[in-house]
């Protein structure tokens, strides 16, 4: 291992011992090298800055194409900025304003470091797996789940999944993580997976099934070192009153010794911008910690060694909501015609006959889960082609038998014949299978 990662790691395993063991050989193996943009860091604000190769005016300012300019309605300074290379770990003023995005109501005695910026929810998954996943270790997570974790952990890493049934008898089932967890030997470390409001499945748990699984998530942690993945893409969008809107990190970060949560969140559907690819990862540690600024180099690091650094315009854009004191009113309203969308569709899913099609409860997020029960002469699958087909309707089938619904894309006035779509193709193969 190089003499500058030997050093971080130290410092790492001296100020958070747990972080430290619980870092995969490739997280051990990240440091941020003092190449050009590390020096270009050293030299910013010198008279004379020849470092870093960006074309500029000869005075820090950007020199975009007029026609591409013309698209930004921004002031000259966000313009440069826009136009310009980011900082590998994000722009300093957008971490800031994320972080207080993040904390809006939670204590400080609850520790969270400053964001980095990451190019998508997906990265930060990515940058996460590197950073804990090796080659065997176990990745907990309920299922149905989204279909990327298995790419992202088991394929990139070596890592291997372990699940158990996400709904025992139409429920939501807190003991998920544990179950998964059930036969691997005590004292080994585990990564947990937890996504709410969920994709597939359009759930965020009550109040009370919250508190049961933080029980289950620190009884875990008593048996093994667990680091606890947030993926948090869909927060905001609750549509039940009896459901937290707030991030279960704050009843999960430095609560147990071993613990370790790590939020990951961004502004591709929290704020409506899915073009824009904007991540963040955070970590459980004061932010002017020496541990923040270990994993900040790591973090750094796979930055740099794949996308280099985050999409500066895109960063831009997002200050301008942020730094507006509109963004909660925004988002609220685009949470409001997902609401109502919800609400169309609930009401379609509780007049199911469950004899045909079974729907899993969903209360949040942009999806609801439909069940095909067992002993039916057809699969999701084969009812997700049929609808292509013969019923010019799209929708998604998740393995074993599931369907996968979504609000977001369909207009609530066409929700109902979507459903009607669903239903009749789902008649006609039941049938045409048992002719």
């Amino acid at each position: 291992m190089n003499q500058p990662a030997n050093e971080i790691n130290r410092t790492l395993e001296t100020s958070e011992p747990m972080l430290y063991r619980l870092l995969s050989a490739l997280g051990r193996r990240a440091v941020f090298p003092p190449d050009i943009p590390f020096q270009a860091g050293e030299a910013r604000g010198t008279s004379y800055n020849g470092t870093i190769g960006i074309l500029t005016d000869g005075h820090g300012g950007a020199v975009p194409l007029p026609s591409m300019a013309a698209v930004l309605n921004l002031s000259a300074e966000d313009r440069t900025r826009a136009f310009l290379y980011s900082p590998v770990s994000g722009m300093p003023e957008l971490r800031q304003l994320w972080r207080a995005w993040q904390r809006r109501s939670q204590p400080e005695s609850i520790p969270s470091s400053l964001p980095l910026v990451t190019a998508g929810l997906s990265h930060s998954l990515s940058i996460a797996a590197d950073l804990f996943s090796d080659e065997g270790r176990a990745v907990a997570v309920a299922t149905p789940f989204w279909g990327n974790y298995p790419q992202t952990f088991a394929m990139r890493t070596g890592a291997v999944m372990h699940t158990a049934p996400g709904y025992r008898n139409g429920r939501y089932n807190t003991h998920a993580i544990a179950e998964a967890l059930e036969d691997l030997p005590p004292g080994e470390p585990a990564i947990a997976l937890l996504n709410f409001p969920s994709n597939p499945g359009g759930y965020s748990p009550s109040v009370a099934e919250r508190a049961e699984l933080r029980r289950t998530l620190l009884a875990v942690a008593d048996q093994r070192p667990l680091i606890v993945i947030l993926d948090e893409a869909y927060a905001g969008y609750v549509y039940e009153e009896e459901i937290p809107f707030t991030s279960m990190y704050w009843e999960l970060a430095g609560v147990h010794e071993q613990l370790i949560a790590i939020k990951v969140d961004g502004a591709t559907k929290e704020f409506s911008f899915f073009g824009g690819r904007v991540g963040f990862i955070t970590f459980p540690i004061d932010p002017d910690s020496p541990a923040a600024k270990v994993l900040e180099s790591k973090v750094m690091s796979l930055m740099r060694s794949t996308v280099g650094s985050p999409v500066a315009t895109s960063q831009v854009i997002l200050l301008q909501a942020l730094r507006s004191g509109r963004a909660a009113e925004e988002i609220e309203r685009a949470r409001r015609l997902a609401h109502e969308r919800y609400r169309v569709l609930k009401s379609l899913l509780a007049e199911l006959d469950p004899e045909l099609l079974r729907p899993l409860p969903f209360n949040s997020g942009f999806f609801a889960l439909i069940e095909v029960p067992e002993g039916l002469p057809f699969t999701a699958e084969q009812l997700r082609h049929h609808l292509i087909e013969h019923h010019d309707t799209g929708i998604v089938s998740v393995p074993p038998r599931y369907l996968r619904v979504a609000i977001c894309s369909v207009a609530s006035e066409a929700i109902p014949e979507m459903m009607a779509r669903v239903v009749r193709g789902a008649k006609e193969l039941a049938v045409r299978k048992a002719a």
